[in-house]
């Protein structure tokens, strides 16, 4: 504050340089000169009111007052002797308080200036600081026409950094919410995966446990129907490699798998017939034979629980799969047991082996169909047979004629290579009955070009095994068949 009262003290005593070069200093008016000039001054103001829109406080208005009077008194503008005295004391009241004279050192006697801003500053009283800025800055901005400008300068600037303080409160609104957006998906994200993670594992478990399940089952069924073929098999791997054990054993093991596979098909197929076989009896039967149990039959389900229970209860009987025949004149159980049925690659060995026998070499003309008859030898208990074709593929079937059960005679008549067995057919056709034939592995189309297919059937009795080589589907090309049958004890 000192050193703004030197420097207005020195002001007033500063030379200013006129026009025409020469310095002159501005000499201290008299008091009641100062007071009607200001009086004078003041008047004009009323009008002026800081209602006006500064965009400022009073006190940051008065700031900005201050500072433009400083750096700019004497070089933007030059104000009046009367105008820098009131502006002093007016800074004085603002700063100090009203005039104290206990508190002011006194004066000299030849220092005017410093007289005439003690007069000043007593002349305001106890005007209140609020008042003293305004005056303050009324009495600057009618002093310069170049406050109101330096005002607005000020009011742009303060307005631009306004808007980018709000840009940047506004931009770390928009991050904050953006990156509370993303920590919401990232945890919606991670609650999706630790739910899908846990839902596959818990899918992962039942598949394991499912399939833990079935392989319990394979193994035991497989257990059952291994107990059953193990003799036979043992047998076949014996005559095909004869100084191998190990392709012995290999052999086997194939021969197991292959015979589960079709007593799974032969199950499929026969809860398909049982099925079939109850919605055609549903059809004509009576409201009392609604009420009738399901047979045994029926029951069979495809599922690996139904087998093996199935499976069970055949342990406990003769045999593990029984087909149920009614025969014409009697009543009672004809017991079929299913083949096992399998293929082996080495189809190039197996035809060079064959082809030294020419009987066992045969041609299915394009259109036929030849029956191999093969009766049961007294001394076998197991039909085997193995055939392969060139280049094509050939329908093959499994029956069983047997030797004391008949039926009515039909007018069908099929090619066979045994003409003793059709002959003995012929008399007891002539007679007005035929044997009884049973279908044990139904025709279909073989791919024995390409494998050598196999197979084993137990004597179901006595009778003749008929093997079937269906070529009538064939309207140009005849099937040359490789074939060899022989029995087991």
């Amino acid at each position: 504050m000192m050193e703004f009262d030197r420097a207005e003290h020195d002001n007033d005593r500063v030379e200013k340089t006129g026009e025409n070069g020469i310095n002159t200093e501005t000499p201290a008016p008299d008091t009641e000169a100062h007071r009607e000039s200001c009086e004078d001054r003041e008047e004009p103001q009323k009008s002026w009111s800081l209602e006006r829109n500064w965009g400022f406080t009073l006190e940051e208005l008065f700031k900005l007052a201050l500072k433009f009077f400083k750096e700019m008194n004497g070089k933007a503008f030059n104000p009046t002797y009367e105008e820098n005295l009131r502006l002093v004391a007016l800074h004085k009241q603002i700063t100090i308080g009203p005039y104290d004279p206990k508190a002011c050192s006194e004066i000299g006697f030849f220092d005017v200036l410093g007289s005439d801003r003690r007069k000043e500053w007593l002349r305001l009283g106890s005007m209140a600081k609020e008042d003293a800025m305004e005056d303050f800055v009324k009495l600057l901005n009618s002093c310069c026409s170049l406050f109101a400008p330096y005002v607005t300068s000020h009011k742009i600037e303060k307005e631009e950094q306004e808007m980018r303080r709000r840009e940047e409160e506004e931009r770390l609104r928009l991050e904050r919410e953006e990156q509370e957006r993303r920590r919401l998906e990232e945890e919606a994200r991670h609650r999706e995966e630790e739910e899908r993670r846990l839902k596959e594992e818990e899918q992962r478990g039942k598949e394991e446990a499912e399939r833990l399940q079935i392989e319990r089952q394979k193994q035991h069924i497989m257990a059952v129907l291994n107990a059953q073929t193990t003799v036979q098999f043992q047998q076949y791997a014996k005559q095909q490699y004869p100084d191998s054990p190990d392709q012995q054993q290999l052999l086997i093991r194939q021969l197991q798998e292959q015979h589960y596979q079709q007593y799974i098909h032969q199950a499929l197929r026969l809860q398909q017939m049982a099925l079939q076989k109850q919605q055609d009896s549903n059809v004509t039967q009576t409201p009392e034979a609604l009420s009738a149990p399901v047979s045994d039959e029926a029951a069979l389900t495809c599922n690996p629980n139904s087998q093996s229970n199935s499976l069970e209860n055949q342990e406990q009987q003769t045999d593990s799969k029984t087909f149920q025949l009614c025969v014409e004149g009697k009543t009672g159980e004809v017991p079929i047991i299913a083949p096992s049925m399998w293929t082996r690659p080495q189809i190039k060995e197996f035809k060079e082996k064959v082809v030294q026998d020419q009987d066992s070499v045969i041609t299915v003309n394009q259109g036929e169909v030849l029956t191999v008859r093969v009766p049961t030898h007294q001394d076998g208990s197991q039909l085997f047979w193995e055939f392969a074709t060139d280049h094509y593929d050939i329908g093959f079937g499994l029956f069983f004629e047997w030797k004391d059960l008949t039926k009515p005679a039909s007018t069908e008549t099929t090619e066979t290579k045994e003409g003793t067995e059709q002959v003995k057919g012929e008399e007891q056709a002539g007679q007005g009955r035929c044997p009884l034939v049973h279908e044990v592995v139904p025709v279909s189309r073989r791919d024995s070009h390409e494998e050598v297919y196999a197979g084993s059937h137990q004597y179901p009795g006595q009778g003749v095994h008929l093997l079937k080589f269906d070529n009538s589907y064939s309207l140009w090309r005849p099937k040359v068949v490789y074939y060899r049958v022989y029995y087991t004890r």
